[in-house]
């Protein structure tokens, strides 16, 4: 008597006959969970590395208008000679939030050795178009100079919007991407021009080297147009006021990692170089006068 086994058998072989579509559905559906599961594990590991470098990492933190920014080191030196440089000029604090923004937009507060066609630096400036030589634009206080020089020529920028006044001075031919960084260049422009005292914070390693105070009083003679005085491995500032004693202030930390600067004292208050999170905030001390800054280097 015959079994019903030959005819299960049967019945599987017509069901795989007839549904080849389910191997590959499988695969396909095997694949998919494989590049989810993989995405999931990159998205980790460059997400543990965001953490660690947000947690640990060097790097500036501007407070201002009630937001923060942040920004890598070199960043935040950038972004001080652009407002050290409105500053010295005396143009009013508009002038730096929107050189700021244009900056970050062109280069993302680098100082770029390429561009579109011949750009190039913070503003990616054209030699082609004017702007100076390639030697010229690559040094930030040249090329901060010029922005300044072709935006005073631009009436009523102090109350435009930022987009006309890019199409004006920077000939963009996207200029509303230049509201995109307006508030970032507003809280920098807040802090670095001493109108937020103590906004402006940096956590940095130990510096690698001695600072030269001699280096540091020229710089700020020529970013700032402030006269320091060095003795030993400290430089003192009197400001003309208590805002711009915070100026230099913030200006100070902003470039410490380049000038070796490991304290900085205005007024009655300090920031200590440092890796941990105290690093973006000023503690208070004795006073050595509302106006007195005072910048010790790494000996």
């Amino acid at each position: 008597m015959p079994t019903t086994e030959p005819l299960v058998l049967a019945e599987e072989s017509h069901h795989r006959r007839h549904h080849p579509h389910s191997r590959r559905a499988r695969r396909l559906a095997g694949a998919v969970l494989g590049l989810f599961v993989l995405g999931l594990v990159v998205a980790g590991v460059f997400g543990l590395r965001g953490l660690i470098q947000g947690t640990t990492g060097a790097r500036c933190q501007a407070t201002a208008l009630g937001q923060s920014v942040d920004f890598d080191p070199g960043q935040t030196a950038y972004a001080a000679t652009i407002t050290g440089i409105a500053v010295k000029r005396r143009l009013p604090a508009r002038a730096a939030t929107i050189a700021l923004a244009t900056a970050i937009q062109e280069s993302k507060l680098r100082n770029l050795t390429y561009g579109d066609r011949d750009s190039l630096g913070l503003f990616q400036q054209r030699p082609s178009q004017g702007w100076g030589t390639e030697k010229q634009i690559l040094d930030p206080v040249h090329a901060t100079n010029r922005f300044y020089d072709e935006l005073v020529k631009v009436r009523g920028y102090e109350t435009m919007p930022i987009t006309k006044v890019a199409q004006e001075v920077q000939k963009s031919a996207f200029p509303e991407a230049y509201a995109e960084h307006e508030r970032e260049g507003r809280v920098l422009a807040s802090t670095l021009s001493g109108h937020s005292p103590g906004g402006l914070g940096c956590r940095l390693d130990d510096p690698t080297g001695p600072g030269d105070a001699r280096t540091l009083v020229s710089a700020l003679a020529t970013e700032m147009g402030v006269r320091g005085s060095a003795s030993g491995r400290s430089v003192t500032v009197t400001g003309s006021s208590a805002e711009a004693a915070w100026s230099v202030g913030e200006w100070a930390v902003a470039k410490a990692g380049i000038h070796g600067v490991t304290r900085v004292q205005v007024a009655d208050r300090q920031w200590t170089r440092t890796l941990g999170k105290s690093g973006w905030s000023w503690q208070p001390v004795r006073t050595r006068g509302a106006e007195t800054v005072t910048i010790t280097l790494a000996p």
